[in-house]
């Protein structure tokens, strides 16, 4: 009789019937994760495994579990410079331009430095992360350490999950074949690979914001903060309410911040993906209300959950000041750190 292979058990584990499946533990789903990132697991285990999780849902112990494994798979530096915030992006696809990556300008050059790690994501027809980026002369980093570079450069730092771990990557690469998200789009958001005080995460589904909350605190995570964001990115709609769950030394609660703008004044969702539009914006070349909202709304979420705003009101005040007071001739890549540390407490 032909021996099972070693990852057997847990497609039987999660895959036996209703009856008799189970999740699994979170040292099971470290076990499972491990042997799946070095290669030790046959296709039809993987594509088996993958589908069966999507169609149960993960449980929160499985997935800190996935995490746990991942970050165990990272090779990077022994000595990585600290980080304030953690800003996964993972959505594939872009219907609205990102305009999250200048919330993300005005953060560094108001002293707060941050890592953004993701996908490429579409491009025909979508305006994925990276082009955005490219708009404020920010290019992909190579490296785990050329990333801890440009962090101490300039506050910022962008990392390619293909370049951080291109095991992981190839994970999502499976979506056109399976035809759905696998639970890597979750392990992926949870990630913190430089281990941030604080976590942004924005998520397409709701009913996901529970779930992301219960495994940054089975993670030790100091600080999150998760919302419906746009196109399940960190980016606030500027033209709903916005309901955070929040994760603070071990507290939980919810935290919801008002509208920014009616939606019948200044149309949010019908804009094409020209891309330019990043960095005309970013220049004051155009005016364009709704995404402006959302870039000082999105800052304001970082301030306040940073802990360098008391509250949203507070949070909305700064972030609006930090947006005028922007370097509209500067890119990322222009400005250094000198400074802006200074900078920053002194909006507080």
């Amino acid at each position: 009789m032909t021996p099972f292979h070693p990852f057997a058990k847990f497609i039987r584990t999660v895959g036996r019937g209703a009856q008799l499946a189970r999740p699994l533990e979170r040292d099971e789903a470290e076990a499972a994760m491990t042997l799946i990132l070095t290669g030790e697991v046959e296709p039809a285990q993987l594509g088996a495994f993958l589908m069966l999780l999507r169609y149960r849902g993960e449980t929160a112990e499985e997935l800190a579990g996935f995490v746990t494994a991942a970050r165990r798979q990272l090779d990077l530096p022994a000595a990585f410079p600290s980080v304030d915030l953690d800003w996964p992006s993972y959505a594939d696809r872009h219907k609205q331009l990102p305009y999250f990556v200048l919330s993300a300008a005005v953060l560094a050059q108001n002293g707060v430095r941050i890592v953004m790690h993701g996908i490429k994501g579409a491009t025909e027809g979508f305006a994925p992360t990276a082009a955005a980026l490219a708009q404020l002369g920010v290019g992909p980093c190579e490296t785990a350490s050329a990333a801890a570079a440009a962090l101490d450069r300039h506050n910022f730092a962008y990392l390619p999950l293909e370049r951080l771990s291109p095991r992981l990557e190839r994970l999502f690469a499976l979506r056109p074949l399976l035809g759905l998200r696998s639970p890597v789009n979750t392990l992926a958001r949870a990630l913190n690979p430089f281990a941030a005080p604080c976590q942004l995460q924005g998520v397409f589904h709701p009913n996901y914001r529970p779930l992301h909350q219960h495994v940054a605190a089975l993670l030790g995570q100091p600080v999150a903060a998760i919302f419906k964001g746009g196109g399940g990115e960190i980016q606030r709609n500027p033209d709903k309410p916005c309901l955070v769950l929040t994760l603070e030394h071990t507290a939980t609660a919810e935290e919801e911040w008002p509208a920014l703008t009616p939606s019948t004044a200044y149309p949010w969702r019908d804009e094409t993906a020209q891309i330019e539009r990043i960095g005309q914006l970013w220049r004051g070349e155009i005016e364009a209300p709704a995404p402006t909202a959302a870039v000082v709304g999105t800052v304001a979420l970082a301030l306040r959950y940073l802990g360098r705003a008391a509250g949203p009101v507070q949070a909305m005040d700064q972030a609006a000041a930090m947006w005028r007071g922007r370097e509209v001739g500067a890119t990322l890549t222009d400005s250094t750190t000198s400074g802006r540390h200074q900078t920053a407490t002194a909006l507080v």
